[in-house]
């Protein structure tokens, strides 16, 4: 009996970490602990810069220009609405009372009111939008990041958000569409929403850092430390940049910096 499409579909992507054991042979000396795989993905970041660049900017830009504001808010709040059904889920696996309540009162609220999510009524009743993913679900509960690494085209990453991605694909509503035509252009069209959005973004940062692959790097490895922690990391987090003996070096050179969530 032939596989779901979507389980064939998440083992594709459950291959992406085994091929980059192999790649961290290609690992730089004396680089940053926490990215022993910088050559293949400073590599992999200019293949997707060079795809961003080709078509998806262009792409982005034009959407932007072309769809007044209120109609790409309402795309915007209805692929939000579709992420805190998988909110919810997560939030309920990390046992978060608030964030549970906020995402199940913010889909039922915004798919009845707020016809199918393209309004968000739910947020003038002041239910805050808690984001959680499978990644995150995994950092609540003790599994360190693992080494950085950047995926073709759907960029960087950490080793274990990476084996979180087919429970998280899965997870997702748009994966349970059976019409994959439509799945398709949805999933598009929401990557295209995204990429808009983060136009500006994209301009200040090719402005303003002297190198973009570590600026990326550093803010994402930030964002997801504060995603697990809601903001409130631990203040005892080992940093690699100081001298040994210094409060807060890591105690010896060679250590891990995966064991920071």
């Amino acid at each position: 009996m032939q596989a779901p499409a979507w389980f064939r579909l998440s083992g594709r992507w459950a291959v992406i970490p085994m091929m980059l054991i192999v790649a961290g042979c290609a690992s730089t000396p004396g680089g940053d602990p926490r990215d022993p795989w910088e050559s293949y993905n400073r590599s992999m970041s200019k293949f997707n810069d060079a795809v961003d660049d080709a078509v998806m900017k262009p792409v982005a830009t034009a959407y932007k220009t072309v769809l007044p504001t209120p109609v790409r808010t309402g795309v915007g709040n209805f692929f939000g609405n579709l992420s805190d059904v998988w909110s919810f889920v997560n939030n309920v696996l990390q046992g978060k009372a608030e964030g549970s309540l906020h995402s199940f009162w913010r889909v039922v609220i915004n798919t009845s009111i707020g016809i199918g999510g393209i309004f968000d009524p739910a947020t003038e009743m002041r239910l805050e939008r808690h984001r959680e993913d499978f990644g995150q679900t995994l950092g609540r509960w003790g599994a360190p990041p693992g080494p950085y690494l950047v995926l073709p085209i759907l960029g960087p990453s950490t080793f274990r958000d990476s084996v979180a991605l087919p429970v998280d694909f899965y997870g997702q509503p748009l994966g349970h569409t059976d019409n994959i035509r439509l799945r398709n252009s949805l999933t598009a069209l929401g990557a295209v929403d995204v990429r808009a959005r983060l136009l500006d973004v994209g301009n200040i940062l090719d402005a303003a850092a002297l190198d973009p692959y570590t600026f990326k790097r550093e803010a994402f490895l930030q964002k997801r430390r504060n995603d697990v922690y809601d903001g409130n990391p631990p203040g005892d987090e080992e940093r690699y940049d100081l001298e040994e003996g210094e409060p807060g070096a890591a105690k010896a050179p060679a250590a891990s910096a995966s064991q920071a969530q």
